[in-house]
């Protein structure tokens, strides 16, 4: 399911949620002046919180400084765009609740949560290389985005592509539980056999998501608009 837009206006500009867009697309365009040498500095490793790590794992920044600046790469034109469609659709709602700074706050704890809760998951049911395995994607703070939208606007409606060409709409209670629950049955599936979760990081996408939960009230200062249809 390709989520197109949803139909809840906001009230202003939301600049944060297009300036982390932006930042995003602009840290993958220098990303592919050296990917390799990059990704493997700047990424987040799970062996960084506690070793030993392996291979170019061994040549990466402390691991609270990893956890901020892997969220900005990432592997692939799709992972990108994709992640940033997500972020559209729903960011700016979000930050319309809790305003800019909260939000961008709100944004960046995400991002740390879902990276610890991947790196937890992978120091305890994976071995040494998984664990030097560069972490990278903004997807995890932008679970936590959906998180907070889950609980904010659970009776919105988003237009999903089904099939690949047909736009319907879907509350995003059910859109949002039914992406959750993927996450989390991949992510249970990925502990049994880790090597077949196909390079995504289920659990920081779990964690995130429930981080956004938890967390939300914490930062609205305001009540959502009301959906437009």
């Amino acid at each position: 399911m390709l989520p197109l837009f949803d139909n809840v206006p906001v009230r202003r500009f939301t600049l944060v949620t297009y300036a982390l867009i932006a930042a995003n697309l602009a840290v993958f365009v220098w990303e592919l002046g050296a990917r390799e040498s990059r990704v493997d500095h700047y990424a987040f490793y799970p062996c960084a919180v506690s070793g030993p790590c392996r291979g170019p794992a061994t040549d990466h920044l402390a691991w609270p400084g990893g956890v901020f600046t892997g969220m900005f790469l990432h592997a692939s034109w799709v992972h990108v765009l994709g992640n940033m469609l997500f972020l559209w659709i729903f960011g700016n709602n979000v930050e319309d609740v809790m305003g800019r700074v909260r939000f961008l706050v709100f944004y960046l704890a995400a991002g740390l949560a879902a990276a610890l809760a991947q790196a937890w998951v992978t120091l305890q049911f994976s071995g040494v290389d998984a664990a030097s395995t560069p972490t990278v994607g903004a997807s995890g703070a932008i679970a936590g985005v959906l998180g907070a939208y889950f609980v904010l606007l659970p009776h919105a409606r988003v237009v999903t592509l089904l099939f690949g060409f047909l736009p319907v709409p879907i509350s995003a209670m059910f859109f949002l539980g039914f992406w959750f629950l993927f996450q989390l049955w991949q992510g249970g599936f990925s502990l049994t056999r880790p090597d077949a979760n196909g390079g995504v990081a289920f659990a920081a996408h779990v964690g995130g998501f429930l981080f956004g939960v938890l967390a939300v009230k914490l930062f609205q200062v305001r009540a959502p608009l009301r959906p437009r249809w």
